[in-house]
């Protein structure tokens, strides 16, 4: 996968650059596994906004892509690769042996034609689906699941992937994209290699309508609100915040107080935490 950059011909091409969608080989979806979803638009079931800032943006249909990979030791070939309207990754459509077809996240390196198995004897390869405790230490995993047979739940972002550190008794530790090292279930599955479209990070929208077409709507710095509307809100031009720090709009500490739950039981499964990041909000601003 490459980025392919624009001449600024227009404002909205000067920083522009999308994905050139070398990799994609199909242009629509599998009709079988696709279904329509309702978009929440940030409210909740009385209507009523709970999270600002989302609403519009282009209609998707919802592909149904199998992060449980249960179907056992019956192998699969890879018959396309296609966008996913609903996620920074590709997804891979699969045709099993028996006549299934169904979606799993494409890793990096597998093409069409190649074979992929999950089972607890797959062979160690790119997109094969293996418990954790049969996988090789120093290898990279994604889609990986918390609970058995709940299916993959971290480490599904576009140019993700984890590495097998340890194993010990029932637990295997792995290290994750956030640097984050914790112990998860030697049952879990997970499977092999690192997740695809890892140029993504590179692209950049160019212009606020890229965002509207992502169903996301404007935001603005508390500071040029009026006081009704945001604790930063009011004074005589550029004003400072007036407080000891930044707040939410609710009147929450912002911009680095950490939101964790003081007691988590997952807390004891997690042997170094994430490192802290250098960025303080978006881009520095207040909130």
């Amino acid at each position: 996968m490459g980025i392919r950059i624009y001449r600024p011909y227009t404002p909205g091409t000067r920083e522009r650059s999308i994905s050139d969608f070398a990799e994609i080989t199909r242009s629509e979806p599998e009709k079988s596994l696709t279904k329509s979803r309702h978009r929440a638009k940030g409210r909740n079931n009385r209507g009523v906004i709970t999270c600002r800032h989302r609403g519009g943006g282009h209609k998707r249909l919802y592909r149904m892509v199998d992060f449980r990979r249960d179907k056992h030791n019956i192998p699969a070939k890879v018959a396309a690769i296609e966008y996913d309207p609903n996620r920074n990754a590709r997804i891979a459509l699969l045709y099993y042996q028996d006549g299934e077809k169904r979606y799993i996240l494409h890793p990096a390196g597998l093409a069409v034609g190649a074979t992929v198995i999950a089972g607890a004897d797959a062979p160690i390869e790119v997109g094969n689906a293996l418990p954790l405790a049969n996988i090789p230490l120093g290898t990279t995993v994604h889609n990986v699941e918390l609970t058995p047979g709940k299916g993959g739940q971290i480490v599904r972002a576009a140019g993700t992937s984890a590495q097998v550190a340890a194993k010990e008794g029932n637990f295997v530790t792995l290290k994750l994209p956030s640097s984050e090292v914790r112990m998860i279930r030697r049952e879990c599955y997970a499977t092999i290699g690192q997740v695809g479209n890892a140029d993504i990070r590179n692209a950049s929208l160019g212009k606020a309508g890229r965002k509207r077409h992502l169903g996301r709507r404007p935001e603005v710095r508390g500071s040029v609100m009026n006081p009704v509307d945001h604790p930063h809100g009011g004074g005589e031009g550029r004003a400072p915040i007036g407080r000891s720090g930044p707040v939410t709009p609710w009147g929450k500490p912002a911009l680095g107080r950490k939101t964790r739950k003081k007691r988590k039981l997952s807390d004891a499964l997690i042997v170094r935490r994430r490192r802290k990041s250098s960025k303080r909000g978006r881009g520095g601003r207040d909130s």
